[in-house]
């Protein structure tokens, strides 16, 4: 599953550059092309950020990577840190 999602963060990121080179360098009296390629870069951002975050998110529950130095949610308190 890990590597068909970093396969899909992989084209989802290339999908982004590519359509955003196409959207930065459209016409600018072609609007709807320009709209469409910035569209699909969207998209293939949000894709690529979701897969991406899902890859560090594994990596540090398999062991792979070390787990980020954050504050365990049970030291949390409404005022601040206990």
């Amino acid at each position: 599953m890990q590597k068909l999602v970093a396969i899909v963060n992989v084209v989802a990121w290339s999908g982004f550059w590519a359509f955003g080179y196409l959207a930065m360098s459209a016409d600018i009296t072609n609007g709807g092309q320009m709209v469409t390629a910035a569209i699909l870069a969207f998209v293939g951002a949000a894709i690529g950020v979701a897969a991406y975050f899902w890859l560090v998110r594994h990596s540090e529950m398999t062991g792979y990577s070390k787990c980020s130095n954050q504050v365990p949610r049970e030291h949390h308190r409404e005022g601040g840190i206990v």
